[in-house]
């Protein structure tokens, strides 16, 4: 594989993108256009000139990572070589495994069920289960 060219600067979306934050590139531009993602601590767009040593702010689902761009890339790699484009702040891993443990730790909401659904002899032994069957004998 021949090696990518050395970037000064390079598009927020691609770098998001290459980096492997976001599946596809138009998703990590939606992001930035919600304000999802900030720039050394400014709101930004999809175009904005990315560096290295710039520090990105990312809002995914209630976590917020930080993380300070090491090398910029136009092609998405490995996911091990995408590692390798940014660096995560320590205060910013441990919010974000702390999140992992919460969810891990939290109610399963098939647990909260008393009853649930009824099975098919249940449904069956219901006295108003006909009452949308057409029947001969319905009287009417």
């Amino acid at each position: 594989m021949p090696e990518a060219p050395t970037l000064e600067r390079l598009r927020l979306d691609k770098w998001l993108w290459a980096a492997r934050l976001y599946k596809t590139r138009s998703l990590a531009a939606d992001e930035v256009g919600k304000g999802r993602v900030s720039v050394n601590g400014q709101s930004t767009k999809a175009a904005r000139e990315l560096r290295p040593g710039d520090r990105l702010e990312l809002r995914q689902g209630v976590v917020t990572r930080v993380l300070i761009v090491q090398a910029l890339s136009t092609v998405r790699g490995p996911a091990p070589v995408a590692q390798t484009l940014y660096e995560e702040t320590a205060d910013s891993r441990t919010a974000r495994e702390a999140a992992a443990a919460q969810r891990r730790l939290g109610v399963e909401p098939a647990d909260t069920l008393q009853q649930g659904r009824p099975t098919k002899r249940d449904r069956r032994q219901l006295s108003d289960w006909n009452r949308w069957s057409a029947s001969i004998d319905d009287g009417s």
